[in-house]
């Protein structure tokens, strides 16, 4: 018998347990293969995967499994980002799923939920969900006012 796919909005808040305790919002992007988290990543000297997430609140996480992806980002630019394994607690499912470490700082949602924790169990319909708003029409703002200064100096 077929479960049945829940139906989610285009953002939602989620947790990921082994990272913070907070609910964090997320952007759902159907067209997105993987899913993305903010952070910064190093390898250390003992060869295991250092990542600092969100804005930096000074904890590192350590990895002991860790992978490399190649991917091309919305802009059209190729980035090998570090992977990394963790859960996601997404509608009171528990997903393990697969994430890459990438610089988020200039995007509304600190991450990013691709296909891979989609497929088979979720719906997206962009009239539901937990939209940032006034972030996101701040950010739309400042990208026009980018793009109209870039106009002005040509």
């Amino acid at each position: 018998m077929l479960k049945q796919k829940q139906v989610i909005g285009s953002a939602e808040t989620i947790t990921l347990p082994s990272i913070s305790p907070k609910t964090i919002h997320a952007r759902i992007d159907s067209g997105a293969r993987t899913s993305a988290i903010w952070g910064r990543a190093r390898v250390g000297e003992d060869h295991k995967l250092y990542v600092s997430f969100f804005e930096g609140d000074g904890v590192e996480h350590k990895f002991d499994a860790y992978g490399q992806q190649v991917v091309a980002t919305s802009m059209g630019h190729i980035d090998t980002r570090y992977t990394i394994k963790t859960v996601v607690k997404l509608k009171g499912r528990r997903i393990r799923a697969t994430f890459t470490i990438a610089d988020r700082s200039t995007q509304v949602y600190p991450v990013l939920i691709g296909r891979n924790v989609l497929r088979g169990k979720f719906v997206v319909d962009v009239q539901f969900g937990k939209s940032l708003k006034a972030k996101e029409k701040k950010r739309i703002s400042d990208l026009q006012e980018t793009l109209g200064n870039e106009k002005r100096a040509l």
